[in-house]
């Protein structure tokens, strides 16, 4: 009987560890939180075999589980918490139980929130942001490029494989950035790419909790971020609410029906950005807009669905409070549901009242592009909480105003001064994110024909006019595409990243005399920038050209000074009437100081001379 009975016991036990051993959490995300958050509810997606037969509970002062729900795969759980101002920082189990018996525990832990994370200040118009394809700058470490179990390898003879760049290369790379004048960084995605290929760019997310491996680690991720802020810069993360990859992990067992938009079968969208503020627009137009994928390899994902629209934000926020972000800049804006976007851009400034964000709206319409801004007034109630938005139009018309013949009614520099005439249109167009150009289009360089004399007078426009200037890797050095406009040779290595590049830009090493040239020239026109308050914030006054006279001219000026910018398209020297800019702007000052080459510029007469293909950068002091 005895060993009846110690043969059953055992028997149970094996039973018990059994069944204990048939469940286990293979993620829960976000994996950590902060207590004294100012939105006390948390969303925690939690992923496991059969997981949805057993029954969560928490056990914590001051965090209460409000509802779990179950969806259609047995492999998911979503909970949402309540974590309430008085929460104290620690760890504490959530324990998964089957039958009143816990099977599984997961400590879960609310962290301390730096002081002031809340308050945190957000990139603005004094920072000029530097665009890094984190692939294709600088092969910190080399140990990365090949990573077992990742489904693509280095091809650096492909210009669409994996080159190599990573993490540890932009920060070797900081010495060079902050003396360049740069003062903050947006890179490309930096999230896991986990694609057979094709996805250096990191716009196809397999994960969205964790650095690409092949860049580096979520630590690693960190400490660029703390780098930075020792030289008091910022970090500009880019996310994606509009799709992920095909790999994502995921994509093998979708939580719900409708996790994606046309999730029986793709379709691509129709572009027509324009169905968000179409007043006659269909609905079938209008899904076939938002709920289309960009290709196959890109699945659009579904932010009516509550729990997804949840993850998204919840997401968001994680990674502000856990590399201590200074901005965002937001993918495809205008591809999202829209409702969700408005929601979305909401709760994170709710949390961060002077965080900054920009948006993606490839447009050249500021009708279009306008729409998207925060308080805008919109013909159709929209409301959106986008505190910035990409000049698009401006960019365009900057490009046209350097190539096309003055000459003609309305073409070149008065492209300029009809475009900001349309800043009526923006609630607020010192936050507009200002460029020459970007990872997704031509090299400014190559835009503009590669004419030296318009890249400076280009540049000098983008460091003067309002707005919060980017500049792209390698538009210092006169990078350009000459063979093509495909995104790969556009995102070609930065000279001098990689050990066998006979040029090197950080060094100066093989550059030509005008790539030389550029560098210095931008290097002094950002440096200038930095402490220029009426550049920063200061009122803009510009004064029309006349009909095929090749000049424009542009004021910033506040209380501590005037910057006067003078731009002259002619082939021959022109003398610039100024009696108009005393009247108005000047005033009774009689010089001030030429920017570019430190001389003293006199004010004191009727004109100032301006050189042929040329510009003329002044600041007078009050």
């Amino acid at each position: 009987m005895r060993t009846f009975k110690l043969l059953f016991a055992v028997a149970m036990l094996v039973s018990s560890m059994s069944v204990m051993a048939a469940y286990k959490i293979d993620r829960l995300e976000p994996a950590f939180w902060w207590a004294g958050m100012e939105n006390e509810n948390l969303q925690l997606l939690v992923y496991g075999k059969n997981i949805s037969e057993l029954r969560p509970s928490v056990d914590y002062a001051g965090v209460s589980l409000e509802r779990t729900v179950q969806v259609k795969s047995p492999n998911y759980l979503f909970l949402y918490l309540k974590v309430d101002k008085t929460a104290k920082a620690g760890s504490f189990d959530i324990s998964f139980k089957h039958k009143n018996k816990t099977m599984v525990k997961y400590s879960y832990e609310l962290k301390q929130r730096e002081a002031g994370s809340a308050m945190r200040q957000g990139y603005n118009t004094s920072d000029v942001m530097y665009l890094i394809t984190p692939d294709r700058f600088v092969n910190g470490d080399t140990s990365n490029d090949e990573v077992e179990g990742m489904k693509e390898g280095l091809n650096r003879s492909h210009e669409f494989g994996r080159h190599g760049g990573d993490l540890a290369g932009i920060m070797q790379s900081l010495d060079y950035i902050e003396d360049m004048g740069y003062t903050a960084l947006w890179l490309n995605p930096v999230m896991e790419n986990d694609m057979p290929e094709g996805s250096y760019h990191g716009y196809a997310i397999t994960d969205f909790y964790k650095t690409d491996a092949r860049h580096g680690t979520n630590e690693d991720y960190v400490k660029l971020s703390k780098e930075l802020k020792k030289r008091g810069m910022k970090l500009v993360i880019d996310m994606i609410m509009n799709h992920c990859g095909s790999h994502h992990w995921w994509m093998e067992d979708l939580p719900t029906n409708d996790w994606l938009n046309f999730q029986d079968g793709w379709q691509v969208t129709t572009h027509l950005r324009e169905t968000n503020m179409d007043p006659y627009a269909s609905d079938y137009d209008k899904r076939n807009h938002a709920d289309g994928w960009f290709v196959e390899s890109m699945p659009d994902l579904n932010q009516r669905n509550e729990l997804m629209a949840d993850y998204l934000i919840y997401n968001t926020i994680w990674w502000i409070e856990y590399a201590d972000l200074d901005g965002i800049r937001m993918d495809t804006y205008p591809y999202p549901d829209k409702n969700f976007m408005s929601e979305w851009t909401r709760r994170v400034m709710e949390e961060y009242p002077n965080f900054n964000i920009v948006g993606e709206e490839w447009s050249t319409n500021p009708a279009i592009v306008s729409y998207w801004q925060k308080d805008k007034i919109n013909a159709d109630g929209y409301v959106s909480y986008m505190p910035g938005v990409f000049d698009f139009p401006l960019q365009d018309a900057l490009v046209k105003a350097l190539n096309e013949d003055d000459s003609h009614w309305g073409q070149g520099l008065p492209k300029l001064y009809a475009t900001l005439a349309d800043d009526h249109l923006y609630a607020d167009p010192t936050q507009l994110v200002i460029f020459p150009d970007n990872h997704d289009m031509s090299r400014f360089y190559t835009q503009i024909k590669e004419d030296f004399d318009m890249f400076k007078m280009g540049m000098a426009y983008i460091a003067v006019t309002r707005g919060i200037p980017q500049i792209y890797y390698g538009t210092e050095i006169l990078m350009t595409n000459p063979n093509s406009d495909s995104h790969g040779e556009i995102r070609a290595e930065y000279p001098g990243g990689w050990d066998d590049h006979k040029t090197n830009a950080f060094t100066g090493e093989g550059l030509t005399a005008d790539q030389k040239a550029a560098q210095d020239f931008t290097k002094k026109l950002l440096n200038w920038r930095k402490s220029s308050t009426a550049v920063h914030n200061g009122c803009l006054k510009h004064f029309a050209p006349n009909h095929a006279n090749g000049l424009y001219t542009l004021f910033r000026y506040d209380d501590n000074s005037v910057v006067m910018l003078v731009m002259n398209k002619n082939p021959e020297a022109k003398e610039v009437n100024i009696v108009p800019f005393k009247a108005e702007v000047i005033g009774d000052a009689t010089e001030g100081t030429d920017i570019i080459n430190g001389g003293k510029v006199s004010l004191a007469g009727e004109t100032v001379k301006v050189e042929g293909r040329s510009f003329l950068l002044v600041e007078i002091k009050k």
